[in-house]
Parts: C-alpha cells; sequence; structure tokens
C-alpha cells in the first residue's frame, strides 16, 4: 500500500488519536524541540513520525501530560492560522430560489472531502510581499505597467499596479512594490484587486514553496492544470467554494439566511431586490469614500458558520474551475472539479459594486483568465 494510500485510511480521526499518543512523551528532552506530534515535519501524523518516536522511547517521567496533550492538540503547525477547517459532507449545490441564471440549475447532490479554506481574502499586503518575493527571484517582470510571467512575453499577465491601473492599491517604483494608501487610509488589509487568474494561481504555487508544500499547478503547461493530490495551496473548486460559503445551512440564499443588509456584506444595495433588506442604498456608506475601488479590510463583517469573512460581498473571487453554462447536468457527484478546458474561469461571492443578486451563494460568474479588474480577487484552500 502507497503512503498516500496509507494516510488516507487513518484519516483526519485517526491521525488525531496518534497526535495524542505522540504529546504524551514530547516532554522529554530528545523531543522537546519538536513543535508538535508532527515529528517528521511533513504534515500528517502516522507510522514515519513512530518511526521517529519508537528511535527515541521515553525513559523519565513526565508532568502535567494532561495540559500538554491538550495544548497540542489544538495547535497544528502546518495550518496557519488565517485558514479554518471545513469539514467533508453532502450539500445540495445550485439555485434553491430559480431566481437566478440558467447555469445554476438544476440542483444535483454533491459530496466533498473535508479542506482548508482561507478565512479571509488574499490581502493586498500579501500579495505584494508576494511580488517582491518574485520578482527578486527573476520569476515576474512588469512590462508597460502590467506584471507577467517571466519569458511568457504578455501570454500570462498577473496583476495591474497603480502605474497601469489607477484602481490597483499596489504600486510600483523603482523596483518595489507596495501598499498604497487610499483617501488616507492604509489598504494592506483590503482584498488585492486587478488580479488574474493566473495571477491568483501563480501566488498559490508561491505560497506553497514558501511553507515547503507541493505546487499544485503546471505553469509550464499552457492551461495551468491542477494536481489535487498535491498537498500544496490552490483555488477552491465551484463545488468546494459554494459548500463553504453556505456554512452548513441547506437551501438559504445567502451564508447566512434568506436577506441582505449592509450590517453584513459589502455590496450595492437596491430596493430592486425584495430580500435586499438594507437600511442605506447604493454603496456601502462606511467604504464609499469617492475614490474606486470601495472594498473594506477583511474581518469588517461577521464570519458564516465556518468561519470565512467576506464570502458574499467586498470582491469576486476566483475559482480553479473551467466554466460550463451545461456542468450542471453532467457534475461529478464526488468532489467534482470541473470541466477540463473552456475559455473561461469561474467566479463567486459578488462585491462591492454589484447588486445583492449577485452575492447569492448560488451566484455563478466567469471571466477570461488574463482580465484583472477592481472587485475580482481570490482566497485560497488547502487539502486536508
Amino acid at each position: 500500500m502507497g503512503r498516500l494510500a496509507g494516510r488516507r485510511m487513518w484519516g483526519r480521526t485517526s491521525r488525531l488519536a496518534l497526535a495524542v499518543l505522540c504529546c504524551l512523551y514530547l516532554a522529554q528532552p530528545a523531543l522537546a524541540a519538536c513543535p508538535s506530534a508532527d515529528l517528521t515535519g511533513d504534515c500528517f501524523v502516522d507510522f514515519d513520525d513512530f518511526a521517529v518516536l519508537a528511535a527515541q522511547w521515553p525513559t523519565t517521567d513526565f508532568n502535567d501530560i494532561a495540559l500538554m496533550a491538550a495544548h497540542w492538540l489544538t495547535t497544528d503547525p502546518c495550518i496557519p492560522d488565517d485558514m479554518t477547517y471545513i469539514p467533508g459532507g453532502t450539500f445540495e449545490m445550485g439555485d434553491s430560489f430559480a431566481e437566478g441564471a440558467s447555469d445554476e440549475l438544476p440542483i444535483h447532490t454533491v459530496k466533498l472531502d473535508s479542506f482548508y479554506m482561507g478565512k479571509y481574502e488574499i490581502t493586498n499586503r500579501e500579495y505584494c510581499d508576494y511580488l517582491n518575493s518574485v520578482l527578486s527571484q527573476g520569476f515576474i517582470t512588469v512590462r508597460s505597467g502590467v506584471v507577467y510571467k517571466a519569458g511568457s512575453g504578455t501570454n500570462y499577465p498577473y496583476c495591474d499596479p497603480s502605474i497601469s491601473s489607477s484602481e490597483s492599491q499596489i504600486s510600483y517604483w523603482a523596483g518595489v512594490f507596495s501598499v498604497r494608501t487610499k483617501s488616507g487610509r492604509d489598504m494592506s488589509n483590503d482584498p488585492m484587486v486587478e488580479v488574474s487568474w493566473y495571477g491568483a494561481v501563480a501566488y498559490c504555487n508561491w505560497r506553497s514553496q514558501q511553507e515547503g508544500k507541493e505546487q499544485c499547478y503546471n505553469t509550464s503547461d499552457p492551461n495551468w492544470p491542477c494536481d489535487f493530490n498535491k498537498h500544496g495551496y490552490r483555488l477552491p473548486t465551484e463545488a468546494e467554494w459554494e459548500y463553504a460559503a453556505r456554512g452548513g445551512l441547506s437551501g438559504r440564499r445567502f451564508p447566512w439566511g434568506d436577506t441582505i443588509s449592509h450590517t453584513q456584506a459589502n455590496y450595492y444595495s437596491s430596493s430592486s431586490y425584495a430580500f435586499d433588506v438594507s437600511p442605506t442604498r447604493g454603496h456601502h456608506p462606511t467604504w464609499n469614500d469617492g475614490v474606486f475601488p470601495y472594498t473594506s479590510p477583511g474581518g469588517s463583517f461577521a464570519t458564516n458558520s465556518y468561519g470565512l469573512y467576506d464570502i458574499a460581498g467586498n470582491v469576486y473571487e476566483w475559482c480553479n474551475d473551467w466554466d460550463s453554462s451545461s456542468y450542471y447536468s453532467s457534475s461529478p457527484t464526488i468532489n467534482p472539479t470541473g470541466p477540463t478546458s473552456g475559455t473561461y474561469r469561474v467566479l463567486r461571492g459578488g462585491g462591492w459594486g454589484p447588486f445583492a443578486q449577485d452575492c447569492r451563494v448560488a451566484g455563478r460568474y466567469h471571466s477570461a483568465p488574463f482580465i484583472r479588474r477592481y472587485y475580482v480577487g481570490f482566497r485560497v484552500v488547502l487539502s486536508d
């Protein structure tokens, strides 16, 4: 049996059980330097960790084992604090109200494995750090104010700094990327905008590399395919996105229920929709400063029940999937990854500029992967 297959057989519950046993021995000197029961540092607690443990079997007494075990069980050094656990399960995917576009139907049952998802949309600061890192390594170039994959000419644009788009909140000057201020406000914690699907995917691969994880995307292939068997950062599938956005609520219009207001999300409110019950209309009054984009810092609104911020509104989010208007009629029911080819990539979640209609959890939208807009960003996922 292969190592990966063995890991899957043990599953999350078994790994935690092993973690308890390993933690009982973390107090002795030989193992004290290890940050968790993951003694090999591969983000799994498995037989390889037991081999390490056996080689350093403790011979001393321990103090406060229960307290230590409780501490280590709530800490996973391989999962950053900005990621939240999404439990596996089954849900009904699609528009339960039959009020959206035809490609939001038919409603169909989907079963997903567990995964981790970014609590926040990737911020200007996070993307700026990425740009400076890959620029120093020669992985990107700036042509006519646009960031491209190095050596690709203009085939793979990543993003627009402010020199090519005034709505971008990242500036580029003298070989350095930095976050701008807008109307006197630091935009570091606002979501990155003016980023293409390619730019989002490139960030995923870079972050995987930074954290010693596997890179999921093959950027040497013209279609930049994702290897879902690799343990690294990637964009969510459409199914993962909708499942996470629903937060365990079945058949509801939004992540929290069936109505929406400015107390819950950053979007354009209008009386045209009965489910838009906001007492304030138009752009969100807190973030409408007269200078696009009217994004809000991550964490400005309450999370859904899975701990996700801004899963409705603020910015549309890139998904991994190619778009197809007929996909729901033929979609696999277990861990679907979308069509194998297409022209457009999927966008989800609505944004600060669109109406409440676009913020519905079932809403499907798309754009060419090279397009950059001031209302489009992304968040990342990590397979469990």
